[in-house]
């Protein structure tokens, strides 16, 4: 009689109970969000009705999923995500990890339609008699709705929507779950419950979970430890093991009672129970590192993220790139070799510090494919001031994280030797080059809007009297002479010494016009090493520049695969690049890397020290490989000269290009290569490039063609301070081309050397 009382003055509990007792047990479950419907004496079926028990179609989009890169081995070495989860079938998640679930959760789950009426009911009275939704009762289909609607969610105010404890809400998830149950069969459910939902400590998704906590696949898990994830569903915040002692105690205690619900109905034995309570946590927490800094190769990992985030195939802009990268579950190959980095991480090591100020960095392309086998640096990759660590990408220009580079020196003298060689000059052309080179007037030089540049009040010297006399092609490029280069871009053309520049693929590294100034030749634009390794791949490719590649594949989550090929094309005839190579050659035996030396095959390069020594590099390839190695202080040029310092452990008074960074670049390149066929330059077109025009040298008795040979230098030796190069070393002042060093626009103060 109390009862019937009680249900006169709350309907909503008498509808509950004839719900119930009733045949209408496929709806009973609404009771679960019933609202406040009609009055005292309203019938079942009208209640019933107004809660609009049809099925709901529920929008589940992609899971965030891990995004991997892989060398070209195959070979992970990064991944990116927003949360850390690898989804798996079902098949490959352990039964016993199936059963522990589900008897934690919802044991009448393949019994039961979208709710558990059984548990809903028990959950609908004690709510209704609070007055609120006080406990869950909510089945494993419910429970994924929901996981669906917060992940879904971009916004803390439809986060909380997802899970407020509201009776509207309630009803909402219910219509979702029966339109769920009728897409999907329970095994599918399951599946998609297994992988969507948290586990604590940052894994997502049991996969995610069997990692972080035991170090093994989801396959692999045993009766314990699957007991464990199963308690962990229910408050992951609340047993997140990585927290403390007492985070893992909570988690300790409901793993028990998932082994006892699991022996109570009868799933396990008790004997089976008892022998997995006895078992420690089992905790290893395995740590899932996302992003550069973890990776093995933090730089090229950087190159490839920014290739991603500037690519508008990826996305409108770059927040949607970033959501693709971070959620989209790619699978990204790439070019770098696992060899040839390790190369240039050894010899970079070998010669400079991680503590230095210094950084050396270097990249290897493939000459005609443009591929990035290896980017490294002397110092780790960071953020920590503290630990010397660098916070960008040194390797690369600023669209790849990078930031302003360094000046290149008489690494860019390549540019007005390949020049001259295409406008028909020939090995022995030359001119007398003086110790110091003023120009003529203001429009000796002019850039290629037609502009006068240049100051004719400026000399730029040599390093000393010796680089003077008369020079060609040959011996000025191999003494690296100021003077005679600027002699050679003014017969050439400053315009179009830019523009063979630009047809090598070169531009500065903070993404700026290049500097057009007189002194253009001697290297006043700060450029990074990725972009001048390709740049001198041309050569060793017989005039075809490749884009610097570093994708090949990019898989999606569902397996489609996209190839990315190399983007080349013919910017300079074979037989200049081929006379370019004859004379880059003689570097290693009659110029500024002879007392280094060349690596036992066709090889050529070029040394590129800055004025004041504030940069050094040396600028290489065989047909096989091309690499660039830059040496340089980030704090800026001024004041932090290379002179006088310590790198590596060793003393140096000036540092040139060949004493650290071709010394670098030859130990690299001989560990790089080893194993890989030789392959010889094609031989100069001797008819179109042999002698001389009417710029021959004049004849001399024998006993003076010493400088035949080159100058004397000592670029090679960092110890030869008795006898300073006579080349790549500077004319003390440089040129007008930067309001300060770094920019390269206005005026040097610190300029660019031989």
């Amino acid at each position: 009689m109390q009862a019937q009382r009680k249900d006169r003055s709350n309907p909503i509990l008498g509808i509950l109970r004839l719900i119930i007792a009733g045949s209408v047990a496929g709806v009973l479950a609404a009771a679960v969000a019933l609202p406040a419907v009609g009055g005292a004496g309203m019938s079942t079926k009208s209640a019933v009705a107004s809660l609009n028990l049809k099925p709901e179609e529920l929008d589940e989009p992609p899971l965030p999923e891990r995004t991997v890169l892989k060398d070209a081995n195959g070979k992970q070495f990064a991944q990116f995500y927003f949360e850390n989860r690898q989804s798996v079938r079902l098949d490959q998640v352990a039964p016993i990890m199936q059963t522990a679930l589900i008897a934690i959760e919802d044991f009448r789950f393949y019994q039961h339609g979208p709710i558990d009426v059984e548990g809903t009911a028990r959950a609908l009275l004690k709510n209704l008699s609070g007055g609120g939704v006080m406990q869950g009762g909510s089945s494993i289909t419910q429970q994924y709705v929901k996981q669906v609607l917060v992940n879904k969610a971009e916004t803390p105010e439809e986060q909380a929507a997802a899970i407020a404890p509201t009776l509207s809400r309630k009803l909402s998830e219910l219509r979702n779950a029966m339109a769920i149950e009728k897409k999907y069969s329970k095994n599918q459910i399951l599946e998609k419950y297994l992988n969507i939902a948290y586990f604590g400590a940052g894994a997502h998704g049991i996969q995610a979970a069997a990692r972080r906590f035991f170090d093994k696949p989801a396959a692999e898990l045993t009766l314990a430890e699957s007991a464990t994830l199963a308690g962990a569903v229910q408050n992951p915040a609340r047993t997140d093991p990585s927290v403390g002692p007492e985070s893992r105690a909570r988690l300790l205690q409901r793993r028990n009672i998932v082994l006892d619900r699991m022996a109570e109905i009868g799933k396990i034995t008790r004997q089976e129970a008892a022998e997995a309570k006895a078992k420690k946590l089992g905790w290893k927490n395995i740590k899932a590192p996302g992003g550069c800094e973890a990776s093995k190769y933090p730089y090229f990992c950087l190159y490839v993220q920014y290739e991603i985030l500037n690519n508008e195939d990826f996305g409108k802009n770059q927040d949607e790139r970033k959501k693709l990268l971070q959620r989209g579950g790619l699978t990204i190959k790439t070019t770098i070799d696992p060899k040839m980095q390790a190369a240039a991480d050894k010899a970079i090591k070998k010669f400079v510090s991680r503590k230095d100020k210094p950084v050396a960095s270097q990249a290897m392309v493939v000459p005609g494919t443009g591929e990035i086998k290896a980017m490294a640096a002397s110092r780790k990759f960071g953020g920590s001031k503290k630990k010397n660590e660098m916070s960008y990408n040194i390797v690369a220009d600023a669209a790849h994280g990078g930031g302003r580079g360094f000046q290149q020196g008489s690494t860019a003298k390549v540019y007005t030797l390949a020049t001259a060689l295409e406008e028909g000059l020939k090995y022995g052309d030359g001119f007398p080059a003086p110790a110091g080179y003023q120009a003529g007037g203001y429009s000796t030089f002019k850039n290629c809007k037609g502009e006068n540049v240049g100051d004719p009040s400026h000399t730029v010297n040599n390093s000393s009297e010796g680089g003077a006399g008369f020079k060609t092609l040959q011996t000025g490029t191999w003494g690296s002479v100021n003077t005679f280069f600027l002699k050679l871009e003014e017969k050439v053309g400053l315009c179009s010494v830019v523009k063979m520049a630009k047809k090598l693929g070169v531009k500065r590294a903070d993404g700026q016009k290049l500097s057009e100034v007189e002194t253009f030749t001697l290297g006043v634009n700060e450029v990074d090493p990725v972009t001048i390794a390709s740049a001198y791949a041309v050569f060793a490719s017989r005039g075809q520049y490749c884009r610097p590649l570093a994708i090949t594949e990019i898989k999606d989550r569902d397996g489609k695969a996209k190839q990315y090929k190399p983007k080349c094309s013919q910017v300079l005839e074979e037989e200049v690049a081929d006379a370019v190579s004859g004379i880059l050659s003689g570097v290693f035996t009659k110029g500024t890397m002879q007392e280094v030396g060349g690596i036992g095959r066709d090889a050529a390069g070029k040394t590129g020290t800055t004025d004041n020594y504030a940069s050094a590099w040396f600028a290489g390839y065989t047909p096989n490989l091309s690499s660039a190695v830059s040496l340089g202080d980030p704090r800026g040029t001024r004041g932090n000269e290379l002179i006088g310092v310590t790198i590596g452990g060793r003393y140096y008074p000036y540092v040139y290009g060949a004493s650290i960074s071709g010394r670098i670049w030859k130990d690299s390149m001989l560990t790089a290569l080893k194993g890989i066929e030789a392959v010889e330059f094609t031989p100069v077109d001797t008819s179109r490039f042999g002698g001389c025009t009417e710029h021959c040298a004049p004849k001399k008795p024998e006993k003076e063609k010493k400088d035949e040979q080159g100058p004397p230098t000592g670029d090679g030796d960092p110890f030869d301070i008795f006898n300073p190069p006579n080349g790549d070393q500077g004319d003390g002042r440089g040129g007008r081309g930067g309001d300060g060093p770094g920019n390269g626009r206005g005026r040097v103060a610190v300029g660019p050397t031989g």
